[in-house]
């Protein structure tokens, strides 16, 4: 393919269709991770904010963003990481929250616990782990339909 100049717009289009590896429904655009796209002269800046500085997805993250850029047409392109100031679940977009629900794990809540089931939207809930399937999520589980499910932290 050859060299392109995406405009920032396309970028971002383009970046909107990069899953996150560890909750693929949502996109590294839903999640917040991706603070900001421009170009420096020819080359394309891409600013990466991690879930968390230890997050073991974030090679994978990196790769997958220079693969769909570079599938898109891009050549020149740095990815920066930024970890000030740290990511923090507010920075998840509102689609992205309801297609964490639509998946089943609970969405990220300020008083710090999943207002209701993500299965049957029971309120009838207790905490099995501070710990889920990924550092960034508990588990829960529903009195009510009494499926267990990922709960997404506040960070």
């Amino acid at each position: 393919m050859a060299e392109v100049r995406l405009s920032e717009a396309e970028v971002w289009e383009v970046l909107g269709g990069v899953p996150d590896p560890e909750i693929p429904v949502i996109s590294l655009v839903d999640l917040g991770v991706i603070r900001g796209v421009g170009y420096e002269g020819d080359t394309l800046v891409v600013t990466v904010t991690p879930t968390y500085s230890g997050c073991p997805a974030t090679a994978v993250i990196n790769m997958d963003i220079e693969a769909a850029l570079r599938a898109a047409g891009v050549a020149q392109l740095e990815l920066r990481r930024q970890l000030a100031p740290p990511w923090t679940t507010d920075w998840l977009s509102a689609e992205g929250r309801a297609k964490l629900e639509a998946y089943g794990i609970a969405p990220p809540q300020p008083a710090g616990g999943p207002e209701r089931c993500p299965r049957c939207a029971s309120g009838n809930l207790h905490k099995i782990s501070q710990f889920g399937s990924t550092p960034c999520k508990a588990q829960w589980c529903c009195g009510d339909c009494l499926e267990p499910f990922d709960y997404f932290k506040c960070i």
